[in-house]
């Protein structure tokens, strides 16, 4: 059964909220729009607030499920640790649409909330403190995530399979965000709140 789950976290990772939401209110394809990537700041940048907010809290949701539906099966923390693995990697490379999903960072947040409650508040609020103070959404999304596992080992008893994952996620943000990292050091990325 629980094995089963981890093919099912990863096909709820593949349904891509702001590809689906964004067909749904303009009939366009999301990753044809500003940035090209499937993920809620560019629903935001492209479709406005209300938009972005309903594909964020989807994608926080649909992580935190596939973690949460693997604990009510086992409490085995290497399955949890699968679960939210699945689910992001289906994010990312979702079957559905031709594995051409978003960066991750919202589904991480929620499939690691359910897994590792306490570290990854602390990553969230390294996120929104870089945020605030650069408002390069792109640079608080890399340093929370590369923070999590960190977190996890030095300052909580995560479980090892738990900050394995955590590592794992860390290197596939890090890689969706290579060009973000190209026009950081350029200085051409755009800030959130920029035209």
């Amino acid at each position: 059964m629980a094995n089963l789950l981890l093919l099912a976290s990863y096909l709820l990772g593949s349904v891509s909220f702001s590809i689906v939401v964004v067909r749904l209110i303009a009939h366009k394809d999301i990753r044809e729009e500003g940035s090209g990537n499937a993920g809620a700041t560019n629903v935001l940048r492209n479709h406005g607030a209300a938009a972005g907010i309903v594909v964020a809290v989807l994608d926080v949701a649909k992580g935190a499920a596939a973690v949460i539906g693997m604990r009510a099966v086992t409490a085995n923390p290497a399955y949890a640790a699968g679960a939210a693995f699945a689910v992001i990697l289906g994010h990312v490379f979702p079957i559905f649409f031709r594995f051409r999903g978003g960066k991750g960072v919202a589904t991480t947040l929620g499939a690691f909330a359910a897994a590792a409650w306490a570290p990854t508040l602390v990553a969230a609020g390294i996120f929104l403190l870089v945020v605030a103070v650069t408002r390069y959404v792109s640079l608080g999304s890399m340093l929370a995530t590369v923070a999590l596992p960190p977190v996890s080992i030095l300052l909580f008893r995560v479980p090892d399979a738990i900050v394995l994952a955590e590592c794992a996620v860390a290197l596939l943000v890090l890689y969706k965000h290579l060009e973000n990292l190209k026009r950081l050091a350029a200085g051409t990325e755009r800030k959130l709140g920029s035209k």
